[in-house]
């Protein structure tokens, strides 16, 4: 019988708090509630305070099949919470309160045991906004058998020096459109194009896969010297919170499981479609819902169709 794919996602675990209500959220977490929807063996590292938030935090966890071991409870430091501002398209912005928990991940036994037994281990800019977990992050990066980096830019709360040293580490990177454009100005890059950048980011970072979502117009990856693009789909949005990161999941899940790239990039851009025309981070999503996606998708660009 064929192994079981395993996955670690590292950092934040927090509340969304919207005008009205709250939902459960953080894009490790939502990348590790994603990957356990499709099948994938997956452990959470992060810490939660000793209050109610926190306990609902490990409850939702245990529900949808994640493993909590690494998760450790902080007496001094309380649940992480985020207030999310949506604007009139339903796009979010981020007010992140500081220190939370999940800023003071500390290294441990149980945490290196599991990074180092897994596939692949899964990681962010955000929690390096602090030394404790920061330093944490870099112990597991040594031991991690494939890195996956979510780059997932959230100002002020990030340094151009840590984002270079969390890109050298990656063997496979995810940007936003804007983020890869902020990291090659950063990086002096004189190349006009998107693709043109995408290939830039990943001589300079010696990093086989490289991954560009573009909002509405689908998303961009770079794959093995080669390019596969997905032109999106149309949807009625109700707010992008963690669409991004149930598209990682996914397409994490599609390439390590050895679907086709063109594949795997439809089938991401699929989910992360449903995700932003329903309300929170991670909507149950069954399987009829995205073979309904998949069939309705008409475009198949070639691959090395431009932009």
């Amino acid at each position: 019988m064929k192994k079981k794919l395993t996955g670690v996602c590292f950092g934040e675990i927090l509340f969304d708090v919207f005008l009205e209500h709250k939902k459960i959220g953080g894009a490790p977490l939502n990348v590790a509630s994603r990957l356990s929807s499709l099948g994938i063996d997956v452990a959470m590292i992060s810490a939660i305070g000793n209050d109610s938030n926190g306990a609902k935090l490990i409850d939702y966890l245990s529900s949808v099949g994640i493993n909590t071991t690494a998760v450790q409870v902080k007496e001094n430091h309380p649940t992480g919470v985020v207030n999310v501002i949506l604007n009139e398209k339903g796009n979010a912005s981020y007010d992140i309160n500081y220190p939370s928990a999940w800023d003071k991940i500390e290294s441990s036994d149980i945490s290196t045991t599991i990074v180092a037994e897994s596939d692949f281990f899964v990681y962010g800019s955000l929690s390096c906004r602090d030394s404790v977990s920061r330093n944490t992050l870099d112990k597991l990066l040594k031991v991690a058998k494939y890195k996956i980096f979510d780059v997932n830019l959230r100002s002020p709360h990030y340094t151009k020096k840590n984002i270079l040293e969390l890109l050298h580490a990656a063997d496979f990177i995810k940007f936003n459109d804007e983020e890869l454009n902020e990291i090659c100005e950063d990086l002096h890059s004189n190349k006009k194009s998107l693709e043109q950048n995408i290939k830039f980011i990943a001589k300079e970072t010696n990093t086989a896969i490289v991954c560009v979502t573009l909002g509405s117009h689908g998303a961009v990856l770079y794959c093995n010297d080669t390019f596969y693009h997905n032109c999106g789909f149309k949807v009625n949005v109700v707010d992008t919170v963690g669409s991004g990161d149930s598209f990682l999941a996914s397409l994490i899940t599609m390439l390590l499981t050895g679907k086709d790239p063109q594949y795997a990039i439809n089938f991401a851009s699929a989910i992360g479609a449903i995700v932003a025309q329903n309300e929170g981070a991670n909507p149950v999503i069954s399987t009829s819902e995205i073979e309904e996606f998949l069939s309705g998708f008409n475009h198949k660009p070639s691959q090395h169709e431009i932009l």
